[in-house]
């Protein structure tokens, strides 16, 4: 039983070379011979070169300290697929990591390397239990039956007390918002904290529950050390709160799947620092392989950027992100896409026709506490932009019949 893992390849050796220094290096093997690395050990735990698929230079500058032998500075690249057998690690991620990652961005046979996606036997199924909520528990809790849902951020991203959080949470839940989060710059700091914010935060959402029927989804930040994260989880659960945030790259994935273990209401798990493995076309995880590992160690909810996003992601790469979270794993696996990043109404018509779903958590920060006519203006301006999209009707037409549309195209048209 194999794992079977995709890279990216530059080299200036050529490629097949470049793939054994893969294969060798995170399995049997180090720079040189060593005592006891029989062919018979070899044959049981060497990773394997499967297949190779040469391509044309990307012509971009090597990684640094790449070596290169020849000095004629031609660059060799490839997509590679190696086969490396499970009973090198066993279903553990974190040991699964160490082999098909680990010390291969260090390796100076490499001008470039990049993990682009893996195949998983199905003992990471029996080991890793699927996210509890996804999609459908999502919808359920939220009480959205079909549309996107609709949520925002916390802004000012921190420096807000509990008592002057609770008027912003007032008016959203007024609105009948479907989801609010905690930025991930706020956790449990001083002026801030996790238990009185949660306090102040249930009790808002309790009362417009009372009055709408609808209760407010919101996704307290609770990572932090590992002791902390039960820990934090159970300060908001004492409290009411139906959503947890993960900062899983802040955790690492052995820390998702920890509070998965335990956790009762559904985790929201964000991406932060995911530039750090994925920006670079040449260096570090793509986002294909990444997401497989989030749904595994149990996030219902995942961050996967947005169209038109303020950050450096095509809107093609984002659309790629999501379709690789809605691709079933394991014949299953739900886990609801989280689009955020300069989220307005200037983009839904775009993320409808790339995307051509509703299955999506649309969260948008000064698309929503930004707009003119105030937070419950902002809700509505998404969702009506929304279903302009979806019925075909252009953006411009649409917010000649909607003040709330008008208002939020006159303000981020040109954001």
């Amino acid at each position: 039983m194999n794992v079977l893992a995709r890279y990216l390849i530059e080299s200036f050796f050529p490629l097949e070379q470049a793939a054994e220094f893969i294969a060798g290096e995170q399995s049997s093997g180090t720079f040189v011979p060593v005592p006891g690395e029989t062919d018979e050990l070899k044959q049981k735990f060497r990773a394997r070169v499967v297949s190779l698929q040469e391509l044309s230079p990307l012509n971009r500058r090597p990684l640094p300290g790449a070596i290169d032998p020849s000095g004629d500075e031609r660059l060799h690249a490839g997509e590679a697929i190696i086969a490396w057998p499970l009973h090198n690690f066993g279903p553990s991620i974190p040991n699964l990591l160490a082999a098909v990652a680990g010390n291969l961005f260090e390796l100076r046979e490499l001008a470039g390397i990049k993990l682009l996606d893996l195949e998983l036997p199905p003992e990471f199924a029996e080991r890793y239990p699927a996210p509890k909520f996804g999609v459908e528990g999502t919808r359920r809790l939220m009480g959205v039956e079909k549309g996107i849902m609709v949520g925002t951020i916390v802004k000012p991203s921190i420096g807000l007390t509990p008592e002057q959080l609770r008027p912003i949470v007032r008016e959203l839940v007024e609105a009948e918002i479907d989801f609010i989060k905690d930025d991930e710059l706020m956790a449990n700091p001083p002026y801030s904290p996790l238990a009185e914010r949660a306090r102040v935060v249930m009790e808002e959402i309790e009362r417009g529950a009372q009055r709408t029927g609808k209760r407010t989804m919101y996704a307290f930040n609770i990572t932090g050390d590992l002791d902390e994260l039960r820990r934090n989880y159970e300060t908001i659960v004492s409290a009411g709160a139906n959503c947890a945030m993960v900062c899983i790259n802040l955790v690492g994935f052995a820390g998702l799947n920890y509070v998965r273990s335990f956790s009762e209401v559904p985790i929201h798990g964000h991406r932060t620092m995911i530039g750090a493995l994925m920006r670079h076309p040449a260096l570090g995880i793509d986002f294909k392989a990444y997401q497989k590992l989030a749904r595994l160690c149990g996030a219902d909810q995942l961050h996967c950027g947005g169209m038109k996003n303020k950050f450096y992601e095509t809107d093609e790469q984002i659309r790629q992100s999501i379709e690789a979270v809605r691709h079933p794993l394991f014949g299953g696996y739900s886990c609801l896409p989280v689009l955020a990043s300069a989220q307005n109404v200037t983009t839904m018509h775009v993320t409808w026709q790339r995307l051509r779903t509703d299955d999506l958590l649309v969260v948008a920060g000064g698309g929503i506490h930004a707009h003119p006519g105030g937070r419950a203006a902002g809700v509505r301006s998404l969702r009506s932009a929304w279903k302009a999209a979806v019925a075909g009707v252009p953006l411009e037409e649409a917010a000649r019949n909607d003040p709330d549309i008008a208002q939020a195209l006159d303000r981020f048209a040109a954001v």
